[in-house]
């Protein structure tokens, strides 16, 4: 009688936790095996997302590849003015994006194919401010035209994004939203948290995994239409949700939108070419006593470094040439991290 083969017998090493995970050093897990496309020094990637997207800008800065940037702002600026109102912070100067559902609007907005019925909210100091970017001017706008004239100079360099990059890395952050009712406008923070008003016209909403992918599935025709040969990483972010307004404990809640959004990553990378996700969550998950801080929530250095590291090993054209690109200066990404812009953390401080 001939001994049935074990089908497990002949996989590599990646495939079993023994060899991958548990007899593998922390600082050494890879668990990116293979890349559809690498991004060269060359190409002009494009970062947009929750808070953790920044580390990823920063990391891209600091090793000399191509950080599209379209929305620079006035040249005269000091850095640390520039950085405090939001400028190169992200690609363009839209804030923190947590939902697909923001990402897919922000691409309509930037081509006319939606106008929010919300225009401004007035801030408690009597300042105005964009309520799909309520915080990119710390002293707020002195009118609605002001407000107006600096949204439509946005939405150009957002368009000019869109048109130009070529890689564009997007990190998913959070399922939670907040929508304008009557025309179903999401928002990065609730009404009444950095301004206007929370009343009966907006409702709270918690994104199933399919309508995240059908959003971002959008977005990415939408993108392709004007750029056909972009291309796309997606990434979770591995930040815990700082509160839910679910009826439940917070963990549940976390464990429920990082998991919804990790299964859609999955469908989306599957569903069009040249998307690739990168496992960012899973990198400082697996480390999670070392790479979070003492509040549990904010990655150390330590884990920011040690992800990077790992894309630019499976990412670049540069990972098996140059090793030491991702081994970036502690100190400096120390300070880099503490600037991290977080719009979220509002949410706690109100």
């Amino acid at each position: 009688m001939t001994q049935s083969l074990n089908p497990y017998r002949s996989l590599p090493d990646y495939r079993f936790w023994r060899k991958a995970i548990a007899n593998v050093p922390p600082f050494a897990v890879e668990p990116v095996i293979d890349v559809p496309f690498l991004v060269t020094k060359q190409d002009k990637v494009a970062t947009a997302g929750s808070c953790f997207a920044q580390n990823i800008a920063n990391a891209l800065q600091a090793s000399g590849f191509h950080y599209f940037v379209a929305e620079a702002g006035p040249q005269d600026l000091p850095e640390q003015e520039r950085r405090s109102r939001n400028y190169g912070v992200y690609s363009a100067r839209y804030g923190n994006i947590y939902t697909t559902r923001q990402l897919l609007q922000l691409f309509d907005r930037a081509y006319g194919a939606f106008t929010p019925n919300i225009d401004v909210w007035t801030r408690p100091d009597g300042r105005y401010i964009d309520p799909f970017r309520p915080q990119i001017e710390p002293d707020g706008f002195d009118s609605p035209a002001a407000v107006h004239e600096e949204r439509a100079r946005h939405l150009a360099s957002v368009r000019q994004m869109f048109e130009e990059l070529d890689i564009f890395v997007f990190t998913l952050g959070l399922t939670e939203t907040w929508l304008h009712k009557p025309d179903g406008a999401a928002l990065p923070l609730a009404p009444g948290v950095a301004g206007g008003e929370f009343d009966a016209n907006y409702e709270f909403r918690n994104m199933r995994a399919s309508e995240v992918v059908a959003d971002f599935l959008a977005f990415v025709d939408r993108l392709r239409s004007v750029n056909p040969a972009a291309k796309i990483i997606v990434t979770v972010s591995p930040v815990p949700l700082i509160a839910t307004y679910v009826e439940r404990h917070v963990l549940v809640s976390n464990c429920y939108s990082k998991a919804a959004l990790r299964v859609a990553c999955e469908e989306i990378a599957a569903a069009r070419p040249d998307i690739s996700y990168f496992p960012s969550y899973e990198i400082v998950m697996a480390n999670a006593h070392r790479y979070f801080a003492e509040d549990q929530r904010s990655v150390t250095p330590a884990g920011v470094q040690n992800v990077m590291r790992v894309f630019f090993a499976h990412y670049t054209s540069e990972g098996t040439k140059a090793p030491h690109v991702p081994l970036l200066d502690v100190r400096r990404e120390a300070s880099l991290a503490a600037k991290v812009v977080c719009e979220e953390e509002t949410i706690d401080a109100a």
